[in-house]
């Protein structure tokens, strides 16, 4: 346990980042902005993780970036540009990280707390979280990469529904309209996750890593095989974890898998 306002936490082959501003239900602050990157690149160096959790203590995930430093931040047009760069540093990097990751949501992931959630692969959530994209209550517009997440996971009319608005949506709409990926109540929520933990920690994060930029690739508008993605394809078949794959399956038993790629 830590007093920062964000850290790390390791549990086995997870690592959670953790958003540590409780009393200010986790408004995220230019300093935390900063400390992500630095943050991904320790945890990314760590050979036996299998997956990272983002989510915010004490009942909150995030209240978005914190509107009392607004009038520092947004005092010049070249210091807009320094903060903006540094929000865009941390969510392109976290959206960039390499192993999958989810948002573990609980109670308010609005304005940049929702942007740090959709960085993430994955949005699991409790009924009584709810979500929201505000920029248009304050003046604001929202980033093209940031506009971009958002619509690869709402589609463009939901997109504009939630950004022309500003209106907090409720977890079961958000789940409807593919801003969250899954929905459980309060009692079921840990468990939920744990079991889908479970599922990823037993299979093979060579494959994890490789499918992640594959789909970012497509994301990003590669509609055709390239060279690097048949090289993806070719090279996994003389890798480490398709070996021991196929011995447990022809042993009828659970792969053992160690993620190295020879």
């Amino acid at each position: 346990m830590t007093d920062a306002d964000i850290y790390l936490d390791r549990k086995g082959a997870i690592a959670e980042l953790v958003l540590n501003r409780p009393d200010k239900r986790n408004a995220l602050t230019q300093e935390m902005w900063l400390a992500i990157p630095e943050l991904l690149a320790e945890v990314e160096k760590d050979a036996g993780l299998r997956v990272l959790i983002v989510r915010g203590a004490g009942g909150a995930f995030a209240a978005g970036a914190d509107i009392a430093e607004f009038e520092e931040v947004y005092s010049t047009r070249e210091r807009a540009a320094r903060y903006s760069a540094a929000v865009a540093a941390a969510l392109d990097g976290l959206a960039a990280f390499p192993l999958p990751t989810v948002a573990k949501i609980t109670g308010p992931c609005v304005g940049g707390g929702c942007g740090l959630a959709l960085a993430c692969d994955l949005r699991f959530a409790t009924e009584a979280s709810r979500f929201g994209i505000t920029p248009a209550k304050l003046g604001l517009v929202y980033t093209l990469n940031d506009t971009k997440r958002l619509i690869d996971a709402v589609g463009p009319s939901n997109a504009k529904d939630i950004l022309f608005s500003g209106r907090l949506v409720s977890a079961p709409e958000a789940r409807e309209m593919g801003l969250v990926d899954r929905v459980w109540g309060e009692a079921d929520f840990e468990a939920g996750l744990e079991g889908w933990l479970e599922l990823v920690r037993a299979a093979s994060p060579h494959s994890a890593r490789v499918t992640k930029s594959i789909i970012r690739m497509i994301l990003s508008g590669v509609d055709q095989d390239t060279d690097e993605t048949k090289r993806m394809f070719l090279d996994a078949f003389q890798g480490q974890d398709f070996r021991e794959g196929y011995r447990a399956f022809l042993e009828k038993r659970a792969p053992r898998f160690s993620g190295n790629e020879s």
